[in-house]
């Protein structure tokens, strides 16, 4: 079972700690995308997965086998960075060789190797080329190329993507998709994009200053968040969260009753964060919806959708419509509906989700 195992692993630099005590479990072939803000600790726990960092504390396992004292070179993972690491006085072929060369395969079986994996990544006809020749996402893939023909355990990437332009980061987060779903090997992957994180991933591991917040299925993250942080950090915009008062029927904010279909009863009175996805919010009423007033101040057009932002209050919100082939009659909107069983509820001071959260 080529899987990884991290009980309680903690990293420190000196007196300084910033990863503590980390439990995860990934299982065989399985996709793990690691993600958070910069400085959460994503990238630090890869390279200690990786033999590049020191474990302070804990137990890392590859395949059930403990790996602490074990060199990266005998760990049996392959590694893709951020900025490719490619010999540029090589060519493609050269450069996907050089692990196999390193570990004195037959030239025969590399020539092999090289052929069957360039065909996979489409790299045939750039076989020749240097890493100067080509173009951001090709040496990206022959990065990805060079870790495939060893054949690891594990694959660990580095935000492989962040050098890439838009449309390309695109393209490339398909392509490892479909690479995955066609090799199967385990693999381990960090990025501070929520959006790779949810298109990529079988599951996310939501990280913020250096503790795992949530563990789950992009939908189950999405849907269920644990609390205020992986709520706004998973999905594009993300959740509107605005300060209120449970009521009898739902909660008060800013003055105004919005109703929420199974909020906690019992705890009126009990200062909560409202949540609302900027998706679920409309512009037309609705029999279970409450009226909120917001002041527009800007509209910003993406073709079949646009997204509104304004405020309701001194908290700022965006929405996100359907725009029907026109924007002209969104910059006069004034008011907003929210549906009441799509509302999210979090405790005001802990930040942890209540009932009532959406389903």
């Amino acid at each position: 079972m080529s899987g990884v195992s991290i009980e309680s692993v903690f990293k420190r630099y000196g007196a300084v700690q910033v990863v503590h005590g980390v439990d995860l479990t990934v299982e065989e072939k399985e996709f793990v995308v690691l993600v958070g803000p910069s400085g959460c600790g994503k990238s630090t726990t890869l390279r200690m997965i990786a033999g590049l960092e020191e474990i302070s504390d804990g137990e890392i396992a590859i395949d059930g086998r403990v790996v602490n004292r074990i060199a990266p070179k005998d760990r049996d993972v392959a590694m893709v960075f951020q900025n490719y690491a490619l010999y540029p006085h090589l060519n493609v072929a050269e450069n996907m060789a050089f692990g196999l060369r390193i570990r004195r395969m037959p030239k025969d079986e590399v020539k092999k190797q090289i052929t069957e994996v360039a065909e996979i990544l489409g790299l045939t006809e750039y076989l020749e080329r240097r890493p100067a020749d080509l173009s951001g996402g090709q040496r990206q893939r022959v990065a990805m190329g060079r870790a495939i023909v060893r054949h690891p355990k594990v694959f660990l990437f580095d935000e492989p993507l962040s050098n890439l332009d838009a449309k390309l980061r695109t393209q490339m987060r398909a392509e490892i998709r479909r690479l995955h779903n066609r090799l199967g090997v385990t693999s381990v992957y960090v990025t501070h994009d929520q959006v790779e994180a949810m298109t990529l991933a079988d599951r996310i591991v939501v990280m913020n200053d250096g503790n795992i917040e949530q563990v789950g299925t992009p939908m189950e993250l999405f849907n269920n968040p644990v609390n205020t942080f992986v709520a706004g950090f998973l999905g594009s915009p993300p959740m509107n969260q605005i300060q209120g008062t449970l009521t009898d029927q739902g909660a008060q904010i800013g003055g105004h009753e919005l109703r929420i279909l199974g909020a906690a009863s019992g705890q009126t009175g009990r200062d909560v964060v409202v949540g609302i996805r900027p998706e679920h919010i409309s512009l037309e009423a609705g029999p279970e919806t409450s009226p909120l007033p917001i002041a527009l101040d800007l509209v910003e057009p993406l073709g079949s959708e646009a997204l509104l932002h304004g405020s309701f209050g001194d908290t700022p919100m965006v929405l996100k419509v359907d725009t029907h082939g026109d924007v002209a009659h969104l910059s006069g909107v004034s008011e907003i509906h929210v549906p009441a069983d799509l509302v999210y509820l979090f405790d005001a001071e802990t930040g942890g989700a209540i009932r009532g959260q959406a389903n």
